[in-house]
């Protein structure tokens, strides 16, 4: 009951993350090109740009992480940090200081605001993200706790993407008082989704309090440097596998999630609709989180982790043939929870992945860096956001789609629903063939592993009593 409760309070805290992150990967896009009439081409390279400086921000980031030395630990005192300020960040972001816009679009002075609120928001997010993620390995070093512990978060950030989904669409229209999306309900909606982030995250940062940040593991032996930052994700050959399944495999569920906005209102034409759709999806996917500690009590975590991209695969093209081909909307429900079921698993699965790779990394370079590692998480986030972005943008521009417009030409409508629905299964599979060629972290070769790190510890030990 105490661990149980030690994962809950801990837990918690990923609901608040999702309240900004949700928030900004689902529906900023629709933001920016309906409400600020942002350029999309603009837009594209904006997000690809900022990726580039994620690239040198979020590893060396965890690096600093792992640097911190106070009375609160390496980790708590940046969940505190960085929530405030990513809530901050998230409430400007969506507000327009009285910067024109016009039928022509945004003028310069608010294109050059919102590029620098959205790389803010970035550099905010990782702030309390790596942090936050990097403590899943000190709550337990057992295999199969490990699938619980990391289960319990996922469960609440799934939670936290659901409440988003459903209410949003209600929300923003409400709090705007309109028909539809509108400025100022994405304002205030916004500003209540930064509340959360930070009351939630406290709840987090009071919970852990009595968790040991060492555990036993071996201290960093490096300077904090780009050049030692690259040393340590290059020798872990595991952790570049795990970047590429999980960037191929997040950038089609960014595709589904980013375009949903744009399905439900313009294709649909029924917003409200995707609260509904939204409920479905958390079903599945909260259905989804259990799949892992449930399946790996018969068959190995690597088949199980197989099954849930299959799934992913067989919901993402169901659901473009009961849309597109046969237009039937509760089968079109049903398969997207189907295959939200394989995206919540395949998430579960990643944190457990990245939490044996910072055992395999210390084993393998003889230093432990959680942070770094954990930061690959972020990073490979923001990446494949900016992949999705990319495509999703240049696909709009191509086919013809214009946010001041209330009716889409059907050259947009059907470029949404591709984007949406066929390339998605696409990366999965992709990701799929990568994994069960290259991943080799099983059962055997992480009890190696631990059998390796151990006799290590005990070695320190001897020597440190002679």
């Amino acid at each position: 009951m105490k661990k149980l409760k030690k994962y809950i309070g801990y837990g918690v805290g990923a609901l608040g993350l999702d309240f900004s992150y949700g928030l900004f990967y689902s529906f900023l896009n629709k933001y920016l090109t309906d409400i600020a009439l942002i350029p999309k081409g603009y837009l594209a390279a904006m997000t690809f740009a900022a990726r580039i400086w994620d690239g040198v921000n979020d590893p060396m980031m965890g690096a600093v992480v792992d640097a911190t030395k106070s009375r609160y630990g390496k980790y708590r005192p940046w969940l505190l940090i960085g929530a405030v300020l990513n809530a901050t960040v998230l409430a400007l972001l969506f507000w327009n200081p009285g910067l024109p816009v016009t039928a022509a679009g945004a003028g310069a002075g608010l294109i050059a605001y919102i590029t620098v609120m959205y790389v803010l928001w970035d550099m905010s997010n990782t702030l309390v993200d790596i942090p936050y993620w990097s403590m899943v390995p000190l709550l337990t070093n057992d295999p199969k706790e490990r699938n619980i512990a990391a289960t319990i978060p996922r469960a609440f950030s799934g939670l936290g993407q659901l409440v988003i989904t459903i209410a949003s669409p209600i929300m923003i229209p409400l709090l705007g008082r309109s028909e539809g999306l509108s400025a100022l309900g994405f304002q205030r909606w916004a500003m209540i989704c930064g509340i959360g982030l930070i009351s939630l995250v406290l709840v987090t940062f009071f919970s852990t309090g009595k968790i040991k940040e060492i555990a036993g593991a071996t201290a960093p032996e490096y300077k904090i440097t780009f050049q030692s930052v690259v040393q340590t994700i290059r020798g872990n050959d595991q952790l570049l596998v795990f970047m590429l399944v999980t960037l191929l495999l997040n950038t089609g569920w960014y595709l589904v999630s980013g375009l949903a906005v744009y399905y439900f209102e313009d294709v649909m034409g029924n917003l409200q609709a995707m609260s509904l759709f939204g409920m479905l999806v958390g079903a599945g996917q909260a259905a989804g989180l259990a799949l892992l500690p449930l399946l790996t009590k018969w068959m190995r975590r690597g088949t199980v982790i197989k099954i849930a991209m299959c799934m992913t695969m067989f919901g993402y093209f169901a659901m473009y043939f009961f849309s597109a081909v046969v237009n039937i909307f509760p089968l079109f429900a049903i398969c997207g929870v189907i295959g939200m079921m394989g995206v919540g698993c395949s998430f579960v699965c990643q944190t457990v992945m990245l939490s044996d790779i910072v055992d395999y990394g210390e084993a393998r370079l003889g230093y432990r860096a959680d942070s770094v590692v954990f930061s690959m998480k972020g990073f490979l986030q923001k990446g494949a956001y900016s992949i999705q972005s990319l495509i999703m943008f240049l696909g709009l521009q191509v086919t013809g789609y214009r946010g001041e417009l209330k009716v889409q030409p059907d050259s947009a409508k059907t470029g949404i629903t591709v984007m949406m629905f066929i390339l998605p299964p696409l990366f999965a599979l992709a990701a799929l063939l990568l994994f069960s060629s290259k991943y080799k972290l099983n059962e055997e070769c992480m009890q190696e592993v631990y059998t390796q790190l151990e006799a290590r510890k005990t070695a320190e030990e001897i020597l440190e009593e002679a």
